[in-house]
């Protein structure tokens, strides 16, 4: 398949289908944060801060900052060519060819959370990193974040933190799993 292009999608159509038509075993491919992924220290699921950066918060103020839409519409045409490969390297194995697919598309994910830059973190957000930094064993709660708020408008300095969205305790992306089923 190497060096093998397509385009259209009835052609691509006809290949999975013949290609479907070889394997033998059914096989499940979820890559994310599926039920069972780690929480983070304060017991809050990483599935839901998965969903509010993907669609945002209006009423809490947090902005859409996406990491599924963008991967699916960058690499899925090439999800396609890879399983392509894996199945016809593995006789048509479905478990060795999404193993192979999954392991892909779980490091696609974790490059989507690195790559997103935008939109900018608010003050109060680099306020709150400051004060983590600062205490560890301090937990965000409304408390927390009206304290930020005030040091922000007292004009406190929070410079030295990392302006970088989605990285602050780095636990979302070291936890992308996936899983055959």
């Amino acid at each position: 398949m190497a060096g093998e292009f397509f385009s259209g999608g009835e052609k691509m159509d006809q290949l999975l289908k013949e290609m479907s038509d070889r394997v033998l075993e059914k096989g499940e491919l979820e890559v994310g944060f599926p039920e069972g992924t780690p929480t983070y220290e304060n017991g809050t699921s990483v599935p839901m801060v998965a969903a509010i950066h993907e669609f945002g918060a209006p009423r809490a103020h947090i902005p859409k900052r996406p990491i599924f839409a963008p991967m699916i519409k960058d690499r899925s045409d090439e999800w396609v060519i890879v399983l392509t490969e894996y199945l016809k390297a593995s006789d048509f194995s479905s478990a060795i060819s999404l193993d192979g697919l999954g392991e892909v598309m779980r490091a696609d994910l974790q490059l989507s959370i690195q790559s997103v830059i935008a939109p900018p973190l608010s003050p109060v957000t680099l306020m709150l990193r400051k004060m983590k930094r600062l205490d560890q064993s301090l937990r965000v709660t409304m408390r927390t974040v009206r304290e930020a708020r005030a040091k922000v408008k007292a004009g406190e300095d929070y410079s030295e933190e990392s302006t970088k969205p989605l990285e602050d305790t780095k636990h979302m992306i070291q936890n992308v799993i996936y899983t055959v089923k």
